[in-house]
């Protein structure tokens, strides 16, 4: 769809001077021009609705030319059409991508027109449809907006600190950022790529079409004890600083293991897995290694397998209530399975169904002179309690086996 220079059927009311009002575009509410009430351009510094706008830090859009590549020359309005796209599916893909409503300033660079005529692109030549297009830039939108907080936040203001007395930031973030960026792109690039290759590897092994979508998983929550009572006695700084601690150290035995972090609540993670097994084998290693280290809370996993739906790499359905609710009544530095990820564990043959059958099984081996079989994990059944929302479930305490680690 293109929009013609009157802005007609474009899906939004045009200003009397026939450009559309305000509308979202990729820049911050800080913007160095708007539109007037009669549609005509407004410097920063001109009177706005009796106030003066206060011009743009000069040394902010020298940093915003470095990062973008390219000079501010379009309108939201102009944008679209450069893109030939409507205005209506313009600001649709801008608000996605998490990007604030600027009116009709000039503020965007040959860049966005260049992501807009692609994403159309996609659309027209029936690759993705309009709403999965959306969803492309909604998810990437969210997934790189949180990461430019991070990394503004924990990596270059601790670097911007000015290296020798006399030195102001200022004098230090533009070199610093010319010097990094490439190198945080490449870098950025290469990670999504090995990510995207390791999602579709998963994808292409499912057994059918529709397990694709709705697959079944192993999907485990660990959770702080006692975390509420923390944030009343700690400061927030040290608090900070034992949330990272928390996730970081989740977040490399979840990858070490062969488990997907999902995403982190701060006293809380939830992982997911393919097997049973490495799912077991995170929850064990989670609460062994926070048990060593004494600055932190003890902890309680909850694992539940079976149908999850994913969307936007985050997983939804039955198992992960489930999963949630085990958690929240697992004894402490304890793991708790619902009775389909047990089964899973005895099918896989990482665990007995019970200790006698395990002796059993030993006993056999051991009188036709072969070596018995050898299991990981240890199942033991707890009583049936009723779970809000998911009736009455028989939880199962997961365990090592004794002399395995």
């Amino acid at each position: 769809m293109t929009v013609d220079d009157t802005g007609s059927g474009t899906g939004v009311h045009p200003a009397p001077d026939g450009e559309p009002g305000p509308t979202a575009g990729p820049v911050t509410d800080a913007s160095p021009a708007r539109v007037d009430a009669h549609g005509g351009r407004t410097d920063a510094h001109d009177r706005v609705d009796g106030h003066e706008e206060p011009e743009e830090n000069p040394l902010a859009l020298r940093l915003e030319q470095l990062i973008l590549g390219a000079e501010r020359r379009y309108t939201p309005f102009q944008a679209a059409r450069s893109a030939g796209v409507s205005m209506e599916l313009a600001s649709r893909f801008w608000r996605a991508m998490g990007f604030a409503d600027i009116g009709q300033a000039k503020a965007l660079t040959e860049a966005d027109v260049l992501a807009l005529r692609r994403l159309a692109g996609l659309v027209e030549a029936g690759l993705l449809s309009e709403a999965m297009a959306v969803q492309v830039a909604r998810s990437t939108g969210q997934t790189t907006a949180r990461l430019a907080e991070w990394q503004i936040d924990s990596f270059l203001e601790g670097l911007t600190e000015p290296p020798e007395p006399g030195m102001t930031r200022t004098e230090v973030t533009y070199p610093l950022v010319e010097l990094l960026l490439p190198e945080l792109e490449e870098f950025l690039v290469y990670v999504w790529r090995r990510q995207l290759a390791a999602a579709t590897g998963r994808v292409v092994q499912a057994g059918d079409d529709e397990e694709m979508v709705d697959r079944r998983l192993a999907v485990g929550f660990a959770d702080l004890v006692g975390f509420t009572r923390l944030t009343r006695r700690m400061e927030e700084e040290e608090l900070g600083e034992l949330v990272e601690a928390f996730e970081t150290t989740a977040a490399d035995l979840v990858a070490a293991h062969g488990g997907r972090l999902i995403k982190t609540l701060g006293d809380e993670v939830l992982y997911a897995a393919d097997d049973a097994g490495v799912a077991a084998e995170i929850a064990l290693r989670l609460i062994e290694t926070m048990a060593n280290d004494e600055t932190m809370p003890e902890l309680r996993v909850g694992i539940a397998f079976g149908t999850v739906t994913t969307r936007m790499g985050d997983v939804f359905g039955t198992t992960v209530n489930l999963a949630s609710r085990l958690t929240s009544i697992a004894p402490r530095d304890a793991v708790l399975v619902d009775g389909a990820f047990a089964e899973e564990l005895t099918r896989t043959r990482d665990a007995p169904a019970s200790e006698a059958e395990a002796a059993e099984a030993a006993a056999a081996a051991e009188k036709e002179g072969e070596e018995p079989p050898t299991y990981r994990f240890a199942l033991q059944p707890m009583w049936q309690r009723p779970v809000r929302g998911l009736g009455v479930v028989e939880p199962w305490l997961l365990t090592r086996r004794s002399g395995e680690s």
